[in-house]
């Protein structure tokens, strides 16, 4: 049959009147020929005269081989049994619509299903045309030889086809309150062959969420196409959904009844680029970040766009919203709570329930953290002493009560459930960095520890050169070298000469210098900030523990102190003691910037939204990769872009309680420019990079580490290996052909895309792999999928347990360390706990970025981690081989959890074990919901 559908853009008066007066006729042929199968056809508009020949012949074609078209003999009966997820809230008017629902699919006219054979139907001849600025798809009915073939090149074959409505008129109850089951029946030819493709019309007046088909009736048993997908309204967008059997096959492998759906499918992903994204789409497409800022509302909260030659970044989700009044090159913003956009199956899923990350986080960051702010914000003080930080976990905060009753319960029934919020009550859990030992973080071996076993162990770095010396432009930023003499080093160095400290491999630094130096000034002219770029040295003594030996802290050079340079060491008197511990402060502070901007958003969240947008629009849903990849792209760009739209956006929570404040991300497009490649993010060649690990044939990665002591690293690799087995093994089961890396178009599409477009600043860099072997796409896909697992678990889930408690790691610093001429030394040296205190953030900014820091370190209830992918895919894999590779994948993700728990027991090991020493979890793989400090998820989920 041939269905020509309206559109926005009109067709020609000549083509309009073609197909008026043939739809009734083509109709009426259709309903006598019950076997046919109807799918949306676009009419070309570039063509007229060409169209309407076509057109003439089609009728011509339709009507003479009416007779042909009807298969004979009965048949074989199949049924295809569909599942739907409901809403786990309704309204009045969500049940209303349910009744509707169950009307409409008790007559029949709710939702229709098409069966598409994998085999080619000699009959039906598909085309392919362009319409306003799309590939749509339009599906015509010509005859079998000795028929003349008219169509152009475009033309190819479709697959046998069937088609039925859903009916019932109640829909079968399941085991789970929130699932309901249809059915459709279908006649089809017994050489019908195997069904490849469903395609699913929902010509209900709302989206609906499927679950799964499953087609019973074939001699291969039940087959599955599980998909997890938002179907969306005929009435939003009349194109239908193409849904894939669970079969992964190459490109070159696809079945050539559908081998053209495949195509057609990754061409609807894509979009044209133009236009603002629709909540019900399901276009990826990439853009700048040009959505931080709100110039309309204030000047103050005007960004520059990020991802460019000045300031490179690698590229987001696009929304296509229009630009703001006042700077045509930013986006309007979307206000708070109203979603920003990304593909509907990107978004959280709302079966997730109290924990789960996407109701938690919008709850506190449009409702609770607002509500701190209205408490504290008229009394903004710092902590007076000790004792005020412990209330927040004994007594907790009392939040002001809000006249709006609506908003009441909402905070009563949501935050009363995801935080310890009782009649207005806000009370935080004991961070684990205190739980055992409350004057833990005083330490200067707990202050090191953290460097290889803290929220952040990625930075610390082997140091292979002395006297350090700046790369910076001396010019501006004053005379290279560092302060910091081969004197003061050895002083610490038990007789050691910094030369035979640097040869055993003894000397480690973390420098934060280089990457803050420019940024100094002006984050030092912002309210309430006061901050270094910072350097600091380390050694490790013969006892296997590292221990910090000095301190650099730098701020620009002026024309009466071009070398602004301070030095601080551990002293043995009173004042250096609380001197000392000012200088890590502001070292610890400057780590948990880089770490938030740097290693947890830039490294995980942003670079991973690239791969992610290109792996939907190359890789179709059935390619072997796609499935691999699928389970670890899951709600990344949801996170994504609430982060835009409340975390890291101007004037939001990073900015608000971090010390770059409004220059954050500035310093993250930093960082990147100066700092990343793909390459360099894979685990061994990380380690290597920062010399703290060196290369060793005779070692299982052939790296050995230089601290065996290092638990980030240590349990990493052994993590690192367990994925690269997995992958290597996953590669070799479907590119054992010569050549069948190079000859997958989609593959190769989809690296270049990465490079060119998902990374395009960076895309002329000779450090990008090839994908010329199957060894070399192991390596691309296992760094995407430690990064998106393991390494985001490592340098997330701990920031609540470490960050938790503010002296330990203080997300910003309001003031310098006194020299003995300030005004405020007196007081310093009178009350040196207020001055510790104060320089640390306010009341009302720990608050904040402890709650912030409790959600994002939380596991939601549902989680899906790594050592269950087994479980996972086999909803989307059928293939017993793959299954067995995904087995032993599990099964040694089991062995790795043991041997870290063996290795936390072991007393050599003082970096995971002693008194009062949390254990080194964070990359254990298993974890219950929850702040628990452990656990790798498959995906950046929050």
């Amino acid at each position: 049959m041939f269905i020509a559908q309206s559109r926005s853009t009109p067709l020609s008066s000549e083509i309009q009147h073609v197909f008026t007066i043939r739809r009734k006729k083509i109709s009426q042929i259709c309903r006598y020929n019950k076997s046919c199968c109807k799918i949306k056809a676009v009419i070309q508009s570039g063509n007229d005269n060409k169209t309407v020949k076509d057109a003439n012949f089609m009728e011509k074609s339709m009507e003479e081989s009416n007779g042909l078209l009807v298969s004979s003999g009965k048949g074989r009966d199949v049924k295809a049994v569909v599942t739907l997820r409901k809403k786990i809230k309704e309204k009045i008017s969500d049940k209303i619509e349910d009744q509707w629902e169950s009307l409409m699919n008790g007559i029949g006219r709710g939702i229709l299903i098409q069966l598409i054979s994998q085999d080619i139907d000699p009959e039906v001849f598909r085309k392919q045309s362009l319409y306003s600025g799309q590939v749509v798809v339009r599906t015509v009915y010509t005859l079998p030889s000795p028929y003349p073939f008219l169509w152009d090149s475009l033309v190819t074959k479709s697959g046998k086809f069937a088609e039925s409505y859903v009916r019932g008129w109640l829909s079968k109850p399941s085991d789970h309150p929130h699932i309901v089951e249809y059915a459709a029946n279908f006649t089809v030819p017994h050489d019908f062959g195997r069904p490849g493709a469903i395609i699913i019309t929902n010509l209900l007046d709302k989206e609906i969420h499927l679950v799964q088909i499953v087609v019973h009736g074939f001699n291969e048993g039940p087959l599955f196409f599980s998909v997890n997908t938002w179907i969306h309204s005929q009435k939003d967008n009349p194109e239908s959904r193409i849904i894939f059997q669970n079969q992964a096959y190459l490109p070159s492998q696809t079945p050539p009844g559908i081998k053209d759906l495949r195509r057609e499918d990754l061409l609807s992903i894509r979009g044209n680029g133009k236009g603002e994204r629709k909540l019900h789409e399901r276009i990826y497409d990439y853009d700048v970040y040009n959505d931080l800022g709100n110039p309309d509302k204030s000047e103050d909260l005007a960004r520059p766009l990020v991802g460019g030659k000045e300031k490179p970044y690698p590229r987001r989700c696009r929304t296509g919203r229009g630009p703001t009044k006042k700077d045509p090159l930013a986006e309007r913003r979307i206000g708070k709570p109203h979603p920003v956009y990304v593909p509907r199956d990107e978004t959280f899923e709302e079966i997730k329930q109290n924990t789960f990350s996407a109701g938690r986080l919008k709850a506190l960051l449009h409702n609770l953290v607002p509500l701190i702010a209205a408490t504290l914000s008229s009394s903004d003080i710092p902590f007076t002493n000790f004792t005020d930080i412990d209330k927040l976990y004994k007594d907790g905060v009392v939040l002001n009560d809000d006249n709006d009753p609506q908003k009441n319960k909402f905070l009563s029934e949501i935050l009363d459930k995801v935080f310890s919020v009782s009649k207005r009550l806000l009370k935080y859990e004991i961070p684990a960095i205190i739980r055992r030992d409350r004057f833990a973080w005083l330490r200067d071996n707990e202050f090191a520890r953290q460097a290889l076993a803290g929220v952040n162990p990625v930075n610390i770095e082997l140091l292979r050169e002395f006297p350090i010396v700046s790369k910076l432009d001396p010019a501006v930023y004053g005379p290279p070298d560092s302060a910091i003499t081969r004197d003061l080093i050895e002083q610490e160095l038990n007789g050691m000469s910094v030369e035979e400290a640097i040869q055993d491999k003894r000397l480690f630094i973390l420098d934060y210098h280089d990457m803050l130096l420019p940024f100094i000034g002006k984050m030092n002219s912002l309210p309430g900030r006061k901050a270094y770029a910072s350097r600091t040295l380390f050694f490790y003594t013969s006892r296997g523990v590292l221990r910090p030996i000095v301190v650099e802290l730098s701020l620009p050079p002026t024309p009466s102190s071009p070398r602004n340079k301070r030095i601080f060491s551990h002293g043995q008197d009173a004042t250096n003691h609380w001197i000392w511990n000012l200088a890590k402060a502001h070292v610890c502070s400057n780590d948990a910037g880089v770490h938030q901007l740097v290693n947890h958003w830039l490294r995980t969240h942003a670079c991973m939204e690239p791969y992610i947008i290109a792996t939907h629009r190359h890789l179709s849903s059935m390619h072997p990769i796609y499935k691999l990849l699928h389970p670890h792209m899951r709600y990344t760009l949801e996170i994504n872009a609430l982060a835009r739209q409340s975390l890291i956006n101007g004037g939001g929570v990073i900015e608000a309680c971090f010390s770059p404040g409004r220059y954050s991300m500035e310093i993250s497009s930093a960082a990147y420019k100066s700092m990343w490649r793909f390459d360099m993010e894979a685990l061994p060649a990380d380690l290597i990079r920062r010399g703290m690990a060196v290369e060793d044939t005779s070692m299982p990665l052939g790296v050995k580490l230089v601290i065996e002591d290092y638990p980030y690293a240590a349990d990493g690799l052994l993590i690192w290996s367990a994925i690269k087995e997995y992958v290597e093994s996953y590669v070799d089961h479907y590119y054992s052909e010569p050549n069948s890396v190079t000859s997958d178009l989609e593959l190769q599409g989809w690296w270049n895309e990465i490079k060119n477009k998902g990374h395009v600043d960076k895309k002329n860099e000779p450090w990008w792999p090839k994908l010329v072997t199957k060894e070399d796409l192991s390596g691309i896909l296992t760094t995407m999928i430690w990064t998106a697992s393991a390494q985001h678990a490592a340098i997330n889930f701990g920031q609540y347990p470490f960050g938790g408690y503010v002296p330990n790691r203080p997300t910003l610093m309001r003031k310098l360390i006194p020299h003995e001429d300030d005004p405020s030394y007196e007081n310093f040296i009178l009350h040196p706990e207020y001055t510790f205190l104060a320089s640390l953030p306010t009341q009302l900014q720990a608050t904040k970025v402890m709650a912030v820091q409790d959600t994002l370190s939380t596991h939601s209830a549902d989680e899906e981690y790594m050592y269950q992918l087994h479980e996972i895919q086999q909803f989307s894999v059928n293939d017993h081989e793959v299954l067995k590779i995904l087995k032993r994948f599990s099964a040694k993700l089991k062995e790795i959890e043991h041997t870290i728990n063996q290795r936390n027991k072991d007393i050599r090991l003082k970096n995971r074990s002693g008194a009062g020493v949390p254990p080194y979890e964070l990359l254990l793989p298993t974890s219950g919901p929850g702040v628990t400090c452990r656990g790798i998820p498959n995906s950046i989920s929050i």
